[in-house]
C-alpha cells in the first residue's frame, strides 16, 4: 500500500514550530500504518531525542537558535531518523516517503539522515547548522 500523509495535521505541527510566537521548537512525524501523521511536538529538545529509538523511523522538524552575541537567528532542520532495528525494506521506503514530508516541511537550512544517537545531539546539530549558515562572526568563541 502506498504511503500517504495527513497534510493538514502535519502542516499545523510544522507551522507551530515555525511560529515565532510559540515556544514549540520541534515536531515529529511518524508512521501510523501506511500514513505519516504528527506524533508529538514540544519545547524541550531532549523530549525529541527520546523518540529516536532503535525501533523508530521518523521525521523531525527542529528549530534551533543560532547566531552570535550581536544577532540571534532561528534555523530549521529536517532530521530523518532510522533506528537500528528497522528492516531493509522500511529503510528504503523512508527515502521515497520523505518526498511526502517535504511537501509540508519546505523551509529548512540543513537536512540530516541519521541512525546514530550521537548525530541527534543538540550541540552536533547546532554546529552543523552554523556551518551551513556561512559566516560566523562570534569573536567570543575564538
Amino acid at each position: 500500500m502506498a504511503t500517504q500523509i495527513d497534510k493538514d495535521a502535519c502542516r499545523e505541527a510544522y507551522n507551530q514550530v515555525r511560529d515565532d510566537n510559540t515556544d514549540t521548537n520541534w515536531a515529529v512525524f511518524k508512521y501510523e500504518g501506511s500514513k505519516i501523521v504528527p506524533a508529538g511536538q514540544g519545547t524541550d529538545y531532549e523530549d525529541f531525542k527520546k523518540m529516536c529509538t532503535d525501533d523508530a523511523r521518523l521525521f523531525g522538524f527542529i528549530r534551533i537558535t543560532t547566531g552570535d552575541a550581536m544577532s540571534k537567528r532561528a534555523k530549521f532542520t529536517l532530521i530523518t531518523w532510522i533506528g537500528d532495528n528497522i528492516s531493509g525494506l522500511q529503510r528504503a521506503k523512508i527515502s521515497t516517503d520523505k518526498t511526502l514530508v517535504k511537501e509540508v516541511v519546505q523551509n529548512f537550512a540543513k537536512e540530516f539522515m541519521v541512525s546514530d544517537p550521537r548525530e541527534v545531539e543538540e550541540d552536533y546539530i547546532r554546529t552543523e547548522l552554523k556551518k551551513a549558515g556561512g559566516a560566523n562572526y562570534d569573536a567570543q568563541a575564538e
